[in-house]
């Protein structure tokens, strides 16, 4: 480990197997398989790695705490309410949202391969992490993956002042040649709210864009922001596919929509969240090997352009987490050290310290 900079934000650089024993270790604590705790494990510290802290170890606490409660359930159970070719509809019972997610995933692509495109809609999960960890699996595998979430209510309808609709993410990942999967995976906020809880515990002030208090006023401030709504990104737009994200996790699955959700930051209250994913299987178009190659000249010729002013290189959707995985993977994690302190508090409860310290 080496110290960083600045010490009084940042703590250590934390080997990020290390972290993954501790998290998969408190997630059995609290009653989960061995398998499904490692990958719930996994999908933080691959967020961490990719340089997505809002959605990393910063959340296990939230994760166990829901676990402890009982609204997120420990051991996993999913059945098929639907099984009609290509169509599936997946009930996940209130288990853990990864390990629901990683089956639909699964499902999805078994799908694909032998009708060409899979369709699974998922009722009763809970919150997965970052969407971006599932469809780059399909990916891997020749196909394109699409896979969108509803969450708890975060923003207001356009217009009013109550909150109604999560930021509901989204992401699609395509296999990509010779650089691996490209992949785009975005909130339909303007910002995560996971971004503003981690400008909280580093006490950073966050763009007058990003959020507006209770009483609808731009503000700068994390804690105001959070106490009042996000904002959608591209306005109206932004706030228009929130809810066809709402409509197609929630609506179309059977699941909960709107404030009807509760995201992983309540302890208490079931979840209700609802997911939409299709892969289409690439070889159904055209030969994977045809595709791949295709792919790699159109990212040879998006990245051949001139640079403006300030930019080192153009970089295709996808490229920047792999370029702060490898790095990290190298360096060891950086993390706030706000959130290497909450995990260690969470170790100590589950009982669970005699793997600390990192």
């Amino acid at each position: 480990m080496t110290e960083t900079d600045n010490p009084g934000v940042y703590g250590t650089r934390v080997d990020p197997a290390r972290l993954q024993e501790v998290a998969a270790a408190v997630y059995r604590s609290a009653g989960m398989p061995e398998s499904d705790a490692w990958l719930a494990a996994d999908t933080l510290i691959q967020a961490d790695l990719w340089g997505h802290q809002s959605h990393g170890l910063l959340r296990l606490g939230w994760y166990y705490a829901r676990l402890q409660s009982g609204a997120m359930k420990a051991v996993t159970e999913t059945t098929l309410v639907v099984d009609a070719g290509a169509i599936s509809v997946m009930d996940g019972h209130d288990g853990v949202g990864q390990v629901i997610t990683r089956r639909a995933v699964d499902e999805a692509v078994s799908r694909a391969k032998k009708h060409g495109v899979g369709v699974v809609s998922v009722r009763n999960s809970n919150h997965f992490g970052t969407c971006m960890y599932y469809t780059r699996i399909g990916a891997q595998q020749g196909c394109v993956m699409v896979l969108m979430s509803n969450a708890g209510p975060n923003m207001a309808p356009w217009g009013g002042l109550k909150k109604k609709i999560g930021t509901n993410p989204w992401s699609i990942a395509v296999p990509g040649g010779l650089h691996g999967p490209v992949v785009m995976d975005m909130a339909n906020s303007g910002v995560a709210r996971g971004k503003i809880y981690l400008a909280n515990k580093r006490r950073e002030s966050i763009p007058d864009y990003w959020a507006v208090d209770a009483q609808g006023r731009p503000t700068t401030d994390p804690k105001a922001a959070l106490e009042g709504f996000i904002l959608p990104m591209a306005g109206h737009k932004g706030y228009v596919m929130g809810t066809m994200v709402d409509i197609l996790s929630g609506v179309l699955s059977g699941s909960q929509f709107l404030d009807g959700v509760h995201g992983p930051y309540d302890p208490v209250n079931r979840s209700g969240a609802g997911h939409f994913m299709v892969a289409l299987n690439v070889d159904a178009f055209q030969p994977i090997d045809a595709f791949h190659a295709r792919m790699d000249e159109y990212l040879k010729s998006l990245k051949d352009v001139p640079l403006a002013a300030g930019h080192q290189q153009i970089f295709y959707p996808g490229e920047m987490e792999k370029i702060a995985d490898a790095e990290n993977r190298k360096l060891g994690l950086l993390l706030p050290a706000d959130t290497l302190e909450d995990v260690a508090r969470v170790a100590r409860q589950a009982g669970v310290d005699s793997l600390l310290p990192f």
